[in-house]
Formats: C-alpha cells, structure tokens, sequence
C-alpha cells in the first residue's frame, strides 16, 4: 500500500531515465504559473511541478493591479481574467465601521476608483485593475501554460538540486507513487512560496525577518447584499472590541464573490501558542463583525498565516532563480504580492529565453536581480509601512491596549460629540484616513517601476523629478529604464495601445514620419543578430496614427528619434533623433542590452 506522508520509503528511478527540460519550474502559484505561461508563449520548452494536487485551495491574493493586467493583456488572456474578475468599479468604497450593519467611521474610495484618481488610471493603462482570488486565477493560469506547452505535474515534490556549467539536476518525488527521480534542466525556477525550500537550498542572503505578527481567515459564505450592495467594496474594516483575537483591534471582511462570499482576517499575538477556532466561534465571529446577531452563515474554512518583512537582495545563483513569495514576503496590504510575483517572472522569462536561444550572452540574465531586486525591497518595505501605518487610525480615535469595551464605544463614540474633543478626533480622523491612500491608491508603487541594470542603455538625461508624490502619483516617461507610456493610437478603423505595438515575443522600435530610415534600420540588425525586431512607425498615412496627439506629447523624443522597447515593455534605449547612421547606433544598442560583442 502506497503511503502519502514525508516517512515513505521512496524508489529511485532508474539512472537512464531522467527527464529533460530547458527550464524547470518550482511551484504553481502565481509566480511559478505565470513563468509557466511566458516561456510557453515565448516556445520554450517547461516543465512546471507543483508538491499539491491541484491549484490554490483559499482565495488569499486577489487584488490585480494595471500592471498585471497588462501583462495579461499581451499575453491574450486579459479577457479570460475578466470573465471570473469582479472589476473595477465594484472594488474601492472602502469602508471603516463598527460593524458592516452598524456605525460608519467613515469611507475611503480605493483602488483609483475615486473621480480624481480614476483619470490618472485611465491615462497611464490600456487596463484596468480588477479583483480575482488566487483560486480562480491560478487555474486560468495553468490551463493557458499548459495548452500552450508546458509539461505540468502535480503532486510532484521538490526534494533538492545540484548545479553545474551545463545545467541543474533537480531531485523530484511523485508523492502519489512515492517514486523518486531526476529532471535535468538547463535553468531552474523556483516560485515554491514564502517558505521557498529552493532559496533556502540556494543561499540566498535576506534582509527583515519572518513571522512579524499571526492572522487568521475565516472563509464563510453569507447574503449581506443589502448591506454592502449601495457600497461596493472588496474590503470592509470593521473596529470592534474583540475583531483582534487576544485584543482590540480592526477585522477585516474581505469580499470574494459579490455579494455572497467572504472571508475574514483578524490578528492574533504570534508569541502565544496559535488559536484554536471552533466552527460555532467561527460562525459567532462572523456575527459580531457582521453585525447580524442571526445572520444565515455557512463557514467554509479557517486557516493561519504570518505577516513577515523579508525580502531577497540576491534573486539568483548560477542557473538557478527565484521569484515570488520566495524572494518578498509581506503583509497583504497595497495588494502587491501576487502581482510583484507576476511582475517578476515576466522581467525574467525573456531574457531566459533570448539566452537559451543564442540571441544573448549569460550575462543578462544577472539583470533580473539588478532590476527586481530593488523592487522586492520596495514593496516589503511599502506593505508593511501600510500596516503599520493603520495604527494612526486607532490613535485617532483615542483607541489603546487594556481598554474596556465600554471605554472603546465611548472613545468612537466621541468622534460625533459637538466639543473640542470632538473636534479634534475628526480633525485626527480625516488625516488618519487620508495617510490611508498610501495603501490603497499608490499608483505609483504599482506602475512607476524604474530599471538601473546593463540591459538598459543610459542616454544621459536622468529621469524626470516627479511632479507629485511619486508612491501615489504615476509619472509617464521615455527615459530608458522607464515602462512604456500608453497612449491610443491606431486608425479609421480601430484603437490599440502602445503596448499593443510591443508584443512579448519582440523587440520593438517606435518612430516617427521622419524616421523611416529607423525601418531598414531595424531590418537589418535583426537579420545580423537573428533577433525578432520591428520598427513601427506612427504618424498620418501609416498604418498606426497618433489618434489624439498623445504620442508626440509623451514621447520626449523628436519624430525622427526612436525608442527602442524590451520584450517586457521596459525601454532598452531611445535616439533624441536620427542620427547620421541610424543601423550602427541601433545595432550597438541591441548589442549591449543583449550582451553580445561587439
């Protein structure tokens, strides 16, 4: 009889019979799916395990920001997304309140769903951000790596690996059989989550420490359309004596379908031993928060998790990487993870696959940790600057430790009193919720992420000082290192984006009416390199028009100049203007990104 425990005795394959990848991925989740996915779309031979039998079993991750989706986007499965996605306009009414059925605190409008916000949205994306939990994502995910070639294994263990010049060898178990075997691969990814057994394998140094504070969910099912359905949220915090387990603090009642499924997050003190909810406290729980004494609920699950600040300064050794969780771990808050986690692979998988190819040197593929790296500590550093931050609200409305419940009603209660107390706990209020855009509206921490590495071809001009704030405010820009502005362009016929112009699978240059010669230019490096490169050139009479004028306005070029744009829409290089031989400047340009000698 077959045993499924981590006691089995295991039997080895026989030495024959490896299995063979070009590249092996360590995990299904976001991270390890979507590494999947790229390097299928980009033809790379893949092989995807995962130690679980099926996909994500909680909904954890769900909010999707307009970085992800436009990655979704240029991947075509945007729409797919969509369809299982509650979107845009149902997701930011924030609310803070005693309970969902009681006194409101007050409201903040998230996610850019504010009218003053939602134009800087609209400007600076072809998409917009929506909110799918982790488990209906992750199988739209899988199912697209795999239809488009990745040999995906479930049920298959990450045991250990070993590196040489050539390629990895990793030890793997099929924990069904209990039968133990090699894949060789030429690259190993591992996406194996927050306690990533291939980083610890690897070495990887870390900043922060795990395990900063204890939260619990409460998955449950429950109509309480009514009593959100006027304002749509996906998050619902509600102050109340006892929302913290062991304290006083803010329960979270997270929306995960409209308006019928939820779950709910409270902290606990990580110091003492875990708590034990039974199903009736559960239920109980659900009331209190809901405020319903005899709400109809079915709980669904309970599970653990801990709030960590801990991220990777290394992202890879030799021919081994890691993304995700394995290498950024933090609080929930701003909604970072699974996207950063995307974010991650995308930068990576083009490059592994230019490599692969023989379109690049090895040396590029140390740019994923020049380039992501300091994004992993900005957003461990964001989310749980964000958490942290939530203390100012307690603080405002006179909350503290050892308080009775009596004395907790009668501190919000205050906030409404015609006094100068009164007063001043509004006045401390409206600030303290104000600070709260740094969490849920910082578009610029989404989408203003800037590269510094050798795949990015300076130009000398440094990058714009930015006219806001730039964690809530986004600042388009050309200058190399920069995201690709959008802007519409298109035809008589039809609109698409600038980033409709810079599939995955290519390099793309962008020019002007007066820089034709950047055509021939860009067929004849591509043909000396054998690296898929297209020059578009938009202006009146092409085949792409600058609709509105927002291209020439953005560009911060001259039309004759070109802007050379990476596979991940990062830009690579960019020429003010033609230059005396356009084909020696671009050939020189696509040889340091990729590097190649010259």
């Amino acid at each position: 009889m077959v045993q499924f425990n981590d006691g089995i005795a295991d039997t080895t394959l026989p030495p024959g019979d490896t299995v063979s990848t070009d590249v092996l991925v360590v995990g299904s989740g976001p991270a390890g799916s979507a590494a999947a996915l790229f390097l299928s779309t980009l033809g790379i031979d893949n092989t995807m395990i995962t130690k679980y039998r099926w996909t994500a079993n909680t909904p954890r991750s769900h909010i999707t920001n307009q970085r992800t989706m436009e990655i979704f986007r240029d991947l075509g499965v945007e729409q797919q997304v969509l369809a299982d996605a509650t979107p845009h306009e149902l997701m930011g009414d924030t609310v803070f309140c005693t309970s969902i059925a009681g006194e409101e605190i007050g409201r903040i409008l998230t996610w850019g769903t504010h009218p003053a916000r939602h134009a800087d949205y609209r400007l600076a994306s072809p998409s917009l951000n929506c909110d799918i939990p982790q488990t209906y994502l992750e199988p739209i995910l899988v199912r697209n790596a795999t239809v488009r070639g990745t040999q995906t294994r479930f049920s298959t263990e990450y045991l250990s690996h070993s590196q040489d010049a050539d390629g990895v060898t990793v030890q793997v178990r099929d924990r069904l059989l209990g039968v133990s075997y090699p894949i060789r691969a030429k690259y190993l990814i591992g996406a194996d989550g927050a306690r990533s057994q291939v980083a610890s394998d690897l070495g990887l140094p870390m900043q922060g420490r795990m395990d900063v504070a204890g939260s619990m969910n409460i998955t449950f099912k429950a109509d309480i359309a009514e009593l959100v359905g006027h304002r749509p949220s996906v998050l619902y915090w509600v102050i109340q004596p006892g929302a913290d387990v062991g304290g006083i603090g803010a329960g979270l009642v997270r929306m995960v379908r409209p308006w019928n499924e939820w779950l709910i997050v409270w902290g606990y003190d990580i110091s003492q031993p875990p708590p034990q909810v039974a199903e009736a406290a559960a239920r109980q729980i659900v009331r209190n928060l809901v405020g319903v004494p005899d709400l109809d609920v079915e709980i669904t699950g309970t599970s653990l998790w801990s709030n960590n600040e801990l991220y990777a300064t290394t992202l890879h050794r030799g021919r081994v990487f890691c993304a995700g969780d394995a290498v950024h771990r933090h609080p929930p808050s701003n909604g970072l993870g699974s996207n950063t986690s995307i974010q991650d692979t995308y930068n990576l998988a083009w490059k592994l696959a230019a490599v692969l190819r023989g379109q690049a040197g090895e040396p590029l593929l140390d740019t994923y940790t020049t380039e992501r790296a300091p994004v992993a500590e900005q957003i461990v550093l964001r989310a749980n600057r964000s958490s942290r931050e939530f203390v100012g609200f307690f603080q405002a409305l006179g909350l503290g430790p050892g308080m009775s419940e009596q004395q907790m009603v009668e501190a919000i209660d205050e906030r409404k009193a015609a006094t100068p107390e009164g007063l001043r706990k509004r006045e401390a209020l409206r600030k303290a919720m104000d600070l709260k855009n740094y969490e849920f509206n910082a578009h610029g921490v989404e989408l203003g992420q800037f590269y510094e590495s050798s795949a990015v071809v300076a130009d000398g001009v440094a990058r714009p000082m930015p006219s806001r704030d730039p964690e809530l405010y986004y600042q388009p820009s050309t200058v190399p290192g920069s995201r690709l502005p959008h802007v519409w362009v298109g035809d008589a016929h039809r609109r698409f984006s600038t980033h409709d112009l810079a599939p995955y699978g290519q390099f793309t240059l962008l020019t002007g009416t007066t820089g034709q010669e950047w055509v021939a230019a860009a067929e004849t490096v591509a043909g000396e390199l054998l690296v898929p490169l297209v020059a578009v050139v938009i202006g009146p009479g092409q085949e792409t028009t600058d609709l509105y004028y927002d291209w020439a306005a953005i560009r911060e070029i001259e039309e004759s100049g070109a802007i050379l744009v990476r596979p991940d829409k990062h830009i690579g290089w960019r020429a003010p203007a033609l230059p005396a031989e356009p084909q020696t400047a671009l050939l020189a340009a696509m040889r340091a990104i990729l590097h190649l000698p010259a």
